[in-house]
C-alpha cells in the first residue's frame, strides 16, 4: 500500500512580496489581508490555518505550472513569516480535514487521470486509493468550495530514498 505526504508551498518565492505597497502588490494582483476568522484563511506554505487578525497575502499563483492542458493558477493565502511545512508521511492536517476537498491525480505527463471530492475527513484514505494505481505520479489538494490550490501530495519516499 502506496502512503502519502503533504507539502506546502516554499516561501522563499513569497517573502520578497510582504515589503511591497499595496499598489505594488495591486500590479501583481495581490492583497494584503488579516485573518477575521479562524478557520478560514488557509496559509499554503505552513498548511495551517491563520490565527484571527494575522497578516496573509491573498495572491494568484500558479499551482500547475507544467507544459499541459492542465496548466493552471488560482488565488492562494500565505501567512508573513511562515515557515514551510512537510507533514508526517500520512498525515492530513486539520486544514485538510476540515474542508470538502478536491482531488486532482496527475500523471508524468501532469494529465489528470483521475479526480475525485471528499469530506476532509476522508481524504487520507482517497489518497491512498489514488496511489495504488502506479500511474498516479502526484496529487494535488483544492478546497472544493472555492476551488482554490491547497497543496501538493506526494508518495512518500519509502526506505532507502526511492518513492
Amino acid at each position: 500500500m502506496s502512503s502519502f505526504q503533504l507539502v506546502g508551498l516554499s516561501p522563499s518565492h513569497f517573502a520578497p512580496l510582504f515589503a511591497l505597497f499595496p499598489e505594488e502588490l495591486s500590479r501583481l494582483g495581490a492583497v494584503r489581508v488579516k485573518a477575521t476568522s479562524a478557520p478560514g484563511f488557509p496559509c499554503r506554505i505552513s498548511l495551517a490555518d491563520a490565527e484571527l487578525g494575522e497578516e496573509l497575502l491573498l495572491l494568484p499563483f500558479e499551482h500547475q505550472p507544467e507544459n499541459s492542458p492542465y496548466r493552471a493558477s488560482g488565488p492562494i493565502f500565505i501567512r508573513i513569516g511562515a515557515a514551510q511545512r512537510t507533514l508526517p508521511i500520512g498525515e492530513v492536517p486539520e486544514y485538510v480535514s476540515l474542508r470538502l476537498i478536491s482531488l486532482r491525480a496527475y500523471d508524468r505527463s501532469h494529465v489528470i487521470i483521475a479526480a475525485e471530492v471528499s469530506a476532509g475527513t476522508e481524504v487520507g484514505a482517497e489518497i491512498k486509493r489514488q496511489f495504488e494505481n502506479p500511474l498516479v505520479s502526484y496529487i494535488h489538494l483544492h478546497n472544493a468550495k472555492r476551488g482554490c490550490f491547497s497543496c501538493l501530495v506526494r508518495r512518500a519516499p519509502k526506505p532507502g530514498g526511492e518513492t
